[in-house]
């Protein structure tokens, strides 16, 4: 019986390989070696790790959620990336998971209607925008 021990990645599909690269660097991920598949993409790394595949597509199918709601991340420095998605002018939610977790989420597209998810440390201070509820950052009031 086989035993599922970590995720080892998530896969993804584009029709602007470039845009989605940059985005993802942005993050923290590098592009790296990637088999010789019979279509485009390339493999975002994490910690030496293969954690994003990204496949090129010449078009996408008209964006709905399927049964992969979305992907997360752990991270660090919260307020930094706060201050990244301001920057890039993208509208945000910010949640503080309920006890006994506390941890903070962070939720955003990519460029391909992907769902993001950040996840921090429940020590991590609160942002300067937390109002001491959950949140939505939209563009608008989010513009620098």
């Amino acid at each position: 019986m086989p035993i599922a021990h970590r995720m080892d990645h998530f896969t993804i599909n584009t029709d602007n390989l470039e845009a989605t690269r940059k985005f993802y660097a942005e993050l923290g991920l590098t592009p790296g070696p990637r088999p010789n598949f019979a279509v485009d993409g390339i493999w975002l790394y994490s910690e030496g790790r293969p954690l994003l595949h990204v496949i090129e597509r010449q078009s996408l199918p008209e964006q709905r959620r399927g049964v992969l709601d979305h992907m997360a991340f752990f991270s660090t420095d919260l307020q930094g990336a706060i201050d990244w998605v301001k920057s890039k002018n993208m509208r945000c939610r910010l949640n503080r998971a309920p006890d006994p977790f506390g941890i903070w989420q962070m939720f955003f597209f990519d460029p391909n209607g992907a769902e993001v998810e950040l996840d921090f440390a429940a020590w991590e201070p609160a942002p300067r925008e937390w109002q001491g509820k959950n949140m939505v950052l939209e563009p608008e009031t989010v513009a620098a």
